[in-house]
């Protein structure tokens, strides 16, 4: 009994890889590698000293999920491959829906086929929208206003009527605040294609010189320091709440659906996170405050507590350990997995 991790060659993906092995699962890795590399999963299998089984396999494609699970034993999916930049998402709203929302439908048209029925999905905070209060519950209300938000959401939707419809399914939809940190090893880690999207990695790379200078949108916000406020979540405490939803199922033997916010519950500014990576890294980081970008959200960060009671996790790392270990991982890797 084996558990797929679709688009586990990615930086989440690898991440819970190393965890799941860690814990003793099996594992089988699907990814059609446009955002990401077979390096990724070979530096897996030198962290956790395992051979792991990779299929270089589109969800889109039929066939191609298929083969996977005409060939394995699966016991349960945990579905990483998708795309996820906002910005990214609307000006090619029609890539993200194929891929985000006919790729998914695809996936579990299969896991039905052959009787699969244990689902971990990779939401997002993006789903609250610009809430009116923080910290952020579950129970919130959801709204997005762009494409890659409205494909988690639909997504979301799609999974709760498929256990309306069958109520042996065991759905969890873990929303993601914001991934920052690598393994401690420094052998996996953030690797985007061309310029950052996300704020750590664009900081790193900053520090790293491969990176002129970063631009804070907005210095003069209701917050303590004018910046902008976010719930940043090393991704190896990210991972391990992947890993404690598969024992949670296990465990209880029942279908549900939980949805589960994964975050530290605290957030902090741009300007605390960039200050925290100067000090723990000895690199100044070159940045010019210029004017708010429109749709930014002000204040996001999670209510967490929901998890912990249910899963028995929290998170073990703080600021300043994301920050060392991406500094450990982009020193190491100055151009990523490329290097």
């Amino acid at each position: 009994m084996a558990i797929l991790i679709t688009g586990g060659a990615g930086y989440i993906g690898t991440h819970t890889a190393v965890e799941l092995l860690n814990s003793g699962y099996d594992i089988i890795i699907a990814d059609n590698f446009s955002n990401s590399t077979v390096t990724a999963i070979q530096r897996v299998e030198q962290i956790t000293d395992t051979k792991i089984q990779f299929y270089e396999a589109d969800i889109r494609r039929y066939t191609d999920l298929t083969a996977i699970f005409q060939n394995n034993t699966i016991e349960a999916v945990i579905h990483f491959a998708g795309l996820k930049s906002v910005n990214e998402s609307i000006t090619h709203p029609v890539e993200y829906y194929d891929n985000n929302i006919s790729g998914t439908i695809n996936l579990c048209k299969v896991m039905q086929e052959f009787s699969v029925k244990k689902f971990i999905f990779s939401s997002s905070a993006v789903v609250y929208g610009d809430p009116e209060t923080v910290p952020i519950t579950e129970d919130f209300p959801v709204s997005t206003s762009n494409p890659y938000g409205q494909s988690k959401l639909m997504t979301e939707q799609i999974l709760h009527d498929i256990f309306i419809s069958d109520n042996e399914w065991q759905i969890a939809l873990l929303r993601y605040f914001n991934p920052v940190g690598a393994h401690k090893s420094g052998l996996i880690g953030e690797s985007p294609n061309g310029v950052p999207n996300n704020l750590m990695p664009y900081i790193s790379q900053v520090a790293v010189g491969k990176l002129e200078k970063l631009h804070v949108f907005g210095g003069d916000y209701d917050t303590r320091d004018g910046t902008c406020i976010r719930d940043f979540i090393h991704v190896v405490d990210l991972a391990k709440g992947h890993v404690k939803a598969l024992d949670y199922f296990d465990t209880q033997k029942k279908g549900e659906v939980l949805t589960l916010n994964l975050g530290t519950g605290t957030g902090y500014t741009v300007l605390e996170l960039i200050h925290t990576f100067q000090k723990v890294s000895g690199k100044n980081i070159d940045y010019d405050i210029v004017e708010r970008r429109p749709g930014d959200i002000v204040v996001s960060y999670a209510a967490a507590n929901l998890a912990e009671k249910i899963l028995a996790w929290k998170t073990e790392h703080n600021l300043e350990d994301m920050c060392r270990d991406t500094w450990n991982w982009q020193s190491k890797n100055p151009s990523g997995y490329d290097t």
